[in-house]
């Protein structure tokens, strides 16, 4: 019975990111960005639960990636569709009406990430580009930040340039050889975890400070982060 409690935990990360989907093409982006951040706790249990149950699948393994496909491959770029849609750009006709399909590359990336992600054997306790869940809250912190009002906010993230960068680079970080740290504990110890420790830290204080407006920062913390400790290691 135990074996198939992860994979019960991970069906429900593809029931969230189902109805995420849903709510994204109905122009309900906050109510998206919430549902992507249940699939990402679902996510984040299903894998603990896992290896706390000892209860391993080559089955649970293919599940986990097919929900995450969804929930952190389709659903991203989804949203980054949509957004390029609401955005104001100086091209008209059909030019203006193929751009927001773009937002699409991070979905094809993302694909990509998890096709290697499941071959890619350097990959058990780090990872190599950003993950796709990672990805997916930067992304979907967007319409939260749109949500609080702000004009500046306004004109930042629905500028199509900046969207389009915002794609071309999270898709870039997705298949890039860097690597990041895990946030896995083999135990509390603070010599071998002292990175994951210090970005929790920062990451809690930023969400106090910032409410959802950390959500990006958090990202690029992640990767400085991991780029500080690979260099330190080196």
């Amino acid at each position: 019975m135990k074996k198939h409690i992860p994979n019960a935990i991970t069906c429900l990360n593809l029931f969230s990111g189902c109805l995420a989907l849903y709510f994204a093409f109905q122009g309900e982006l906050v109510t998206t960005a919430y549902l992507v951040g249940i699939a990402a706790i679902f996510d984040f249990l299903d894998g603990m639960l896992a290896r706390l149950l000892k209860a391993y699948s080559e089955i649970g393994k293919q599940l986990d990636s097919l929900a995450d496909m969804v929930s952190f491959g389709v659903v991203p770029g989804t949203i980054m569709f949509m957004l390029l849609q609401r955005a104001e750009t100086p091209l008209t006709g059909t030019p203006a009406a193929l751009l927001p399909f773009l937002g699409f590359l991070i979905t094809i990336f993302s694909a990509l990430r998890l096709a290697k992600f499941n071959i890619d054997t350097r990959q058990t306790s780090s990872f190599i580009g950003l993950p796709t869940p990672a990805c997916t809250l930067f992304v979907a912190s967007l319409p939260l930040i749109l949500e609080t009002g702000d004009l500046l906010h306004y004109a930042i993230i629905l500028n199509p340039f900046v969207l389009l960068a915002l794609t071309v680079l999270l898709s870039f970080l997705l298949v890039a050889e860097l690597p990041l740290f895990a946030l896995k504990f083999s135990s509390l110890a603070w010599q071998e975890n002292a990175v994951r420790f210090i970005f929790l830290g920062l990451s809690l204080i930023l969400l106090a400070l910032l409410n959802f407006a950390a959500i990006p920062l958090i990202i690029v913390l992640y990767i400085l982060l991991s780029i500080i400790k690979k260099t330190s290691h080196s």
